[in-house]
């Protein structure tokens, strides 16, 4: 707790500095609020707006965040290494950890084989001049794409869908800069927008993706960028669909100072249609990863776009980390091409539908109402976060707290399924009545 944490330092730089070591070792954990600007001031012996400028500065690097009137608190998951403890503490001893977001490792695809025909294979190695998307993988790319009504002409990749996200930001924007997201929305996007030292302006959402008032509302207000997930939403398992894509296309029709960004990050697993906004700007992108489906080592995301927003990703690659691994692309390309791998996806994406519907069915009968249209988590609306997730842990069940994911919507639970079994259903569905007091608004955040 940050009562126990010993502050110094008699300038900004300085106290900021010690801050940020706090935050590194966990001596100032996720969450933990920092004392009110006076009041530290005069614990160290430096004016108000010393201490003002040190949280202004690490506010700005994303590491700190205003909650009104709860002050100044560390970012759930700030952008600085630290202790695996300080960022992520661990569950209670035999506690079922249903707060991870990650697909069940039990129905990935063996990689074994494809790694083993990739290591049999000859040739000469890839060098710096011949690196870049190998022209097999544009091909089958593109058709798998094109197959979902997405156009797909100017390609590049990037090593997964946040790499992909932080490179369109930076390549448009700059910092203080507005960006629309979704909320609740994807916790590291929020960390990453505030990393960047953009401004977030939350857009609600239903079941059937952002609302457009909201989106309406974001551009008024100046939003210079809209981040849409297309399908499994993270945190609420929404699905942007065929109706809410022609509307929000209809308001985004034409213009050029917006810069369109969707991730359909469950690509193969979602088991809805896909409803793409792609090419509504002038400036857009559309990013599909291979993580959810193939495995999350797997760091690889195909992004198409209109050709300057594409060229600026390619070229700000090319001076950074300068392509995604040939090797990688190249196992990819066999998971693809692999009849038996898509087996074995289509299996994981029925198995994640029967959980999160099984799951969505007993809270029912309990009278919750909860939303997971697709994807692999259920959101819950409850009255109070903090006592529920208690009485959760308590219980032998440990969830994601809404907070994580929101910025002004109603609280709630992120439940993800990937480790239920049906047996688990019930006894889950009836812990989470005894610990949640329903919300049941319209949409997310009204």
């Amino acid at each position: 707790m940050s009562a126990r944490y010993q502050f110094a330092g008699a300038t900004a730089v300085a106290i900021s500095a010690s801050i940020e070591s706090g935050i590194r070792t966990g001596g100032l954990a996720p969450g933990a609020a920092l004392p009110p600007v006076r009041v530290l001031a005069a614990e160290l012996g430096v004016s108000p707006a010393t201490v003002a400028r040190a949280y202004q500065e690490l506010r700005q690097r994303g590491l700190l965040a205003t909650a009104g009137r709860h002050g100044t608190r560390v970012r759930p998951r700030p952008p600085v290494a630290a202790r695996r403890s300080a960022l992520r503490p661990a569950p209670l001893p035999g506690a079922r950890d249903l707060s991870r977001g990650e697909p069940d490792p039990r129905l990935l695809p063996a990689l074994g084989p494809h790694l083993a025909a990739l290591a049999a294979e000859t040739g000469p190695p890839v060098g710096y001049s011949d690196a870049g998307v190998l022209p097999e993988l544009a091909v089958a790319a593109r058709a798998r794409l094109s197959a979902d009504g997405v156009p797909a002409g100017d390609l590049t990749l990037t090593g997964g869908a946040l790499d992909g996200i932080e490179r369109l930001l930076g390549a448009h924007l700059r910092p203080g800069d507005a960006v629309a997201v979704e909320d609740p929305g994807w916790a590291n996007l929020l960390d990453l927008v505030a990393a960047l030292g953009l401004r977030p302006i939350g857009v609600p959402l239903d079941d059937e993706g952002p609302l457009v008032a909201g989106v309406a509302a974001a551009l008024a207000a100046g939003a210079r960028a809209l981040v849409v997930t297309s399908r499994a939403q993270n945190p609420t398992g929404a699905a942007v669909s065929a109706a809410r894509a022609g509307e929000l296309r209809a308001l985004l029709a034409g213009r050029r100072d917006l810069l369109l960004i969707e991730d359909d990050h469950a690509a193969e697993l979602a088991r809805v249609p896909l409803h793409p906004l792609a090419g509504a700007t002038a400036s857009w992108a559309f990013l599909r990863s291979v993580s959810k489906p193939f495995g999350p080592d797997l760091r690889l995301a195909v992004l198409v776009g209109d050709e300057t927003t594409v060229a600026r990703v390619t070229g700000r690659t090319r001076v950074g980390a300068g392509w995604v691994s040939t090797v990688l692309q190249r196992l990819v390309l066999a998971l693809w091409r692999d009849p038996a791998v898509a087996e074995v996806v289509e299996r994981a994406a029925e198995s994640y539908e029967r959980r999160r519907e099984g799951l969505l069915a007993a809270l029912a009968e309990h009278g919750l109402p909860a939303h997971g249209r697709s994807g692999i988590n259920v959101w819950l609306p409850v009255a109070d976060e903090t006592s529920a997730v208690t009485a959760l842990r308590d219980a032998g069940w440990s969830v994601a707290p809404g907070a994580l994911y929101r910025i002004a919507a109603p609280p709630a639970l992120r439940i993800t399924v990937s480790p239920l079994t049906a047996q688990d259903l019930s006894p889950l569905a009836a812990a989470l009545a005894r610990a949640a007091h329903p919300t049941p608004p319209p949409g997310f955040s009204t």
